[in-house]
């Protein structure tokens, strides 16, 4: 089977369930912003982390390809690869463990410190945008709204984990001055 089939040279491309619309649709740019994101946290994986935090982000990389389904799939009765409620408690548990451990913060934090928490603020700034992204596509056409929830949970659980990594590596986080 070859990589190209040829069936997007007219500007389209297809959803689950056989529809296709135009590539400059909203649904596709929100699932295409979700891939992005998917690539950040790809880069963040090939440096050396802890266990735990390359567990926690491949799990996120996973969650993330049904995030994707879920908004490549219109037909909202269908039960198949939706975000669920589940996948959200699971990043707040993770949010509650990161943050336990850190100091808390009485001061705008800039993005920055070591490079690997740099990466993920930079992360946190494209699920922030897909996030957007989904907002607008739900003006005009339905989603499963846990997918929001989830990218908000996730852009914060991001920021949590930027802060871990400074900490871990003894990096004082960069406060924000007028």
């Amino acid at each position: 089977m070859k990589i190209y089939t040829k069936t997007g040279d007219d500007g389209t491309t297809g959803l689950i369930g056989n529809k296709r619309v135009k590539k400059s649709s909203p649904r596709i740019a929100s699932y295409g912003m979700v891939d992005e994101l998917n690539a950040a946290i790809g880069i963040i994986l090939s440096s050396k982390l802890g266990k735990d935090i390359t567990n926690l982000l491949t799990k996120i990389q996973n969650d993330l390809f049904v995030v994707g389904a879920d908004l490549a799939n219109p037909n909202m009765k269908s039960k198949s690869n939706r975000v669920t409620s589940e996948m959200i408690t699971y990043l707040e548990k993770e949010i509650d463990r990161l943050e336990e451990k850190l100091s808390p913060i009485t001061y705008f934090i800039l993005p920055g410190g070591d490079l690997v928490a740099s990466q993920i603020h930079l992360a946190r700034a494209i699920c922030r945008r897909a996030e957007t992204n989904m907002v607008n596509l739900s003006e005009v056409d339905k989603i499963n709204n846990l997918c929001l929830i989830y990218m908000n949970r996730l852009s914060d659980l991001l920021f949590v984990l930027a802060r871990t990594i400074n900490k871990r590596k003894k990096i004082s986080d960069v406060a924000w001055k007028k």
